[in-house]
């Protein structure tokens, strides 16, 4: 009797990544001429997704991170290593950057609730505006500019590196409402060491219906 041969070992599984890159929801032209494609291929292809390798990574290296979603790794980022604060911020900031940027035909307008918010906490739409670009502009090296709801009113407040005002230990506390890029990378092919003129330019792809919803969220 010939005798059955065993089936070849199966390769175990590698495990499922934690976080994964989503496609961006628009094509790489579709912010031309405020961002220019080549940027837009460069920042989420690769930027972003390093930051999503390096998580994933930074992840699998933390047993006490398992099973946790983004939001609550940030609410207790201090407790974890720099590569944790540095990848968890980045792939947050830059999910969330890429729904606060639309086609200039598809960004709406600022909702009642939302304007009449910022017309009482700044004085003004125009105002507002300039704080914002303010604390982009003034925010040294790379970082992040934001809108937020504090809980009783919105605040403009801007963050290093890939820090974010859901880490516990931000100056600025807040659910984001508006966020800006400032990293050079961002916007140096197209408007170079110009970071004023991106900072100006980029409310004509401020997604504002995306910013509607998130403060009606945040109020909730």
């Amino acid at each position: 009797m010939v005798q059955a041969q065993s089936a070849a070992p199966q390769a175990a599984a590698a495990p499922a990544a934690a976080f994964e890159l989503a496609p961006l929801p628009y094509g790489y032209e579709g912010l031309e001429p405020v961002i220019d494609a080549q940027t837009m291929q460069i920042h989420h292809g690769r930027h972003h997704q390093g930051y999503v390798n390096n998580l994933n990574a930074a992840v699998a290296q933390t047993p006490a991170l398992a099973g946790k979603s983004l939001e609550a790794i940030l609410a207790e980022v201090s407790k974890h290593p720099a590569a944790v604060r540095n990848n968890a911020g980045g792939h947050y900031n830059h999910t969330l950057f890429w729904k606060l940027m639309a086609p200039a035909g598809q960004v709406g307008e600022p909702s009642a609730a939302l304007k009449a918010q910022i017309d009482k906490d700044f004085g003004s739409m125009d105002a507002f505006k300039k704080a914002f670009e303010a604390a982009g502009a003034q925010r040294f090296g790379s970082g992040w500019a934001w809108l937020v709801w504090d809980g009783d009113k919105l605040a403009v407040a801007s963050t290093p590196n890939q820090d974010n005002p859901l880490m516990d230990d931000a100056p600025v506390k807040g659910a984001p409402v508006i966020a800006n890029d400032v990293w050079e990378h961002a916007y140096y092919l197209k408007h170079q060491n110009n970071r004023g003129g991106y900072l100006s330019a980029w409310w004509g792809v401020l997604n504002w219906n995306e910013a509607n919803r998130l403060f009606d969220a945040a109020r909730q």
